[in-house]
């Protein structure tokens, strides 16, 4: 005799929930929306260039919206900002994805000669590079089965989080040249945001 099971009905918490995580998707796409349309209109002088900035920065601003989930729980007591964590953090890879293929494709034809050259040679570069090394292994095991897998060893990996943050900060202040206020803003925020976890640390210990 077959056995029906009742489905759980969905609360009005997981309802709103999940409107708010559709409509972080589609906020997160928009930058990438806004820079397509701009270049196909032609409004941009020098599109690899302006894909190029536009997706880093959008990397940095994902990234730390990423970081910031942590304390924006603590501070509000709800849970939904860690259930928009890791959606956060995959579109910054994303965005760290696109401008490492715009360098790599557009710019440079991948002369791979040449790139290697520049990730030596270029400390900015270096740096960069680093970066998105260290979040790939972040993005491929942000699922729920390696969670599973890793168990404990999961939260350790995914505390390159942090050096991630700070090679990227670092790659955007040393690729500026003169007018170093908008790295500067980032490195604030970063700081604070490190800065917060450390203290919380120290108070726990």
């Amino acid at each position: 005799m077959t056995t029906l099971r009742m489905k759980s009905p969905v609360s009005a918490a997981d309802r709103r929930l999940a409107i708010g995580k559709a409509l972080l998707f589609i906020v997160c796409l928009l930058p990438l929306s806004r820079a397509a349309w701009i270049v196909l209109s032609g409004e941009a002088v020098n599109p690899v260039e302006f894909i190029t900035r536009s997706t880093g920065t959008w990397t940095l601003v994902w990234l730390l919206a990423t970081l910031s989930m942590t304390p924006l729980r603590r501070f509000t007591g709800q849970a939904w900002p860690l259930k928009c964590r890791r959606m956060l953090g995959l579109f910054a890879f994303f965005y760290a994805s696109l401008h490492f293929t715009t360098y790599i494709w557009l710019d440079q034809f991948f002369d791979w000669h040449h790139i290697l050259k520049d990730i030596v040679k270029r400390p900015f570069i270096t740096v960069g590079f680093a970066a998105i090394v260290l979040m790939s292994p972040l993005a491929l095991t942000s699922t729920q089965g390696w969670m599973r897998r890793l168990k404990r060893n999961w939260g350790k990996l995914h505390r390159l989080v942090y050096p991630v943050a700070i090679l990227a900060v670092t790659h955007y202040w040393w690729l500026v040249k003169k007018d170093i206020t908008q790295p500067l803003i980032y490195a604030a925020v970063l700081t604070l945001l490190l800065g917060l976890r450390l203290w919380w640390r120290a108070r726990k210990a």
